[in-house]
């Protein structure tokens, strides 16, 4: 999510750092051109001020030594008539450069400071949620995790992809919160995951041991508060040499199927089931449902980082309606575009952190959906109707 801050664009971070030296210009350009009652000085000692947060702290002073040699020449040059007045304001702009000198210090500071926190977070985030092979038992898989802020890389939301005895088995989801107490839940429910997938026969089974988990150590964490609340995830399982994706939903954005002839689906379940880890409300049977995975068919699973991406308007960015019609050769490039797309629709300013998972059957080719109407526009793709229950 590129360009969420304006000093981290190069374009507006080289201007940043020429505006002290612009700022001393037209100082000394608006006094030689004014009548001597009126004064650079504000302008001289904004210099200082602008580049302390900005630049290093040789050029931080750089810009203090040139804004107080200003407007010692000024003073002697060009205010003779009123010295006294002049080395007043000299003086108060070498006070305000030494504050500047004291702020640029305080910033670099805290800029390490955050840089080391942001390096731990991203080690501890690597170590919960590695990236998966990039083929898995005849299966193409892409995975990403874009943070809603740029100082902020840690979060609640996860995947994870597992080739076991029964199929590879997948799960994206969110735990509600943030921070450490976010990523140490979602520690253990991946830690579940794996071990679950390993030897429950069914999504059913996979289900109810995450389940467990989460009510277990929300008992025994109490630091965690229930792990927030709550965790919405998709399930997935994928038979090699079976055209069949199996799915359990429990509250989570539905994934998208991308079918080879241009089609999208939607795979949104027939019964809405609660997140995880709120089995205390009530105990209901998991419903696993079945959809068309032929050959070159790509799956997207996704965290609700991607649909609550507003717009200006306040409009919720609609993955399916946005991406629909557009040939995608890859999981990469799926996930390229998914991402660059919810950046241009949010401008650049989104509220959760987006956890991405893209997984290609076969080596089907993609192709445009090329049905058209009669004034020319291109019709959406109907999403799957063959939609099979299994209890």
């Amino acid at each position: 999510m590129g360009n969420r801050n304006g000093h981290r664009n190069p374009v507006a971070r080289r201007v940043a750092r020429r505006l002290p030296a612009a700022l001393i210009v037209f100082g000394v350009l608006f006094d030689l051109a004014t009548p001597s009652h009126y004064t650079s000085a504000p302008l001289l000692s904004a210099a200082p001020l602008v580049a302390a947060p900005l630049s290093s702290w040789r050029a931080t002073a750089g810009a203090a030594a040139a804004a107080t040699a200003a407007a010692i020449g000024l003073a002697f040059h060009v205010r003779t008539e009123d010295l006294g007045a002049s080395l007043s304001e000299v003086l108060a702009i070498a006070v305000v450069s030494l504050l500047a000198l004291g702020i640029n210090r305080l910033a670099r500071r805290s800029s390490q400071q955050l840089a080391s926190a942001r390096g731990i977070a991203e080690t501890a985030q690597r170590a919960v949620l590695p990236v998966p092979p990039a083929r898995i038992d005849g299966l193409r898989v892409a995975a990403r995790y874009v943070a809603a802020q740029a100082d902020a890389r840690i979060g609640g939301d996860l995947y994870a992809v597992q080739d076991t005895p029964h199929g590879v088995r997948v799960i994206v989801g969110d735990v509600r919160g943030k921070g450490l107490e976010a990523v140490e839940a979602v520690a253990v429910v991946i830690g579940a995951f794996r071990e679950a997938a390993e030897q429950e026969r069914t999504l059913e089974g996979l289900a109810a041991r995450l389940e467990r988990a989460l009510q277990r150590e929300g008992s025994r964490r109490a630091n965690l508060d229930q792990f927030e609340g709550f965790t919405t995830a998709v399930l997935g399982e994928i038979v090699p040499g079976e055209s069949v994706l199996r799915l359990v939903n429990r509250g989570h954005p539905p994934p998208l199927l991308f079918y080879a002839d241009g089609r999208v689906g939607e795979a949104e379940p027939t019964v809405p089931a609660l997140p995880l880890g709120m089995g205390e409300l009530g105990m209901w049977p998991d419903r696993v449902e079945e959809w068309e995975f032929p050959t070159g068919t790509m799956l997207l699973l996704f965290t609700d980082g991607v649909t609550e991406a507003r717009d200006a308007n306040g409009v919720f960015y609609d993955p399916r309606a946005r991406l629909s019609g557009r040939p995608f050769r890859s999981p990469e490039s799926l996930l390229d575009v998914l991402i660059m797309d919810v950046t241009h629709h949010s401008g650049g300013h989104t509220e959760d952190d987006m956890a991405l998972l893209a997984i290609r059957r076969g080596d089907g080719r993609f192709q445009r959906a090329v049905t058209g109407t009669a004034a020319g526009a291109t019709a959406l793709p109907k999403p799957v109707d063959t939609v099979r229950s299994r209890s």
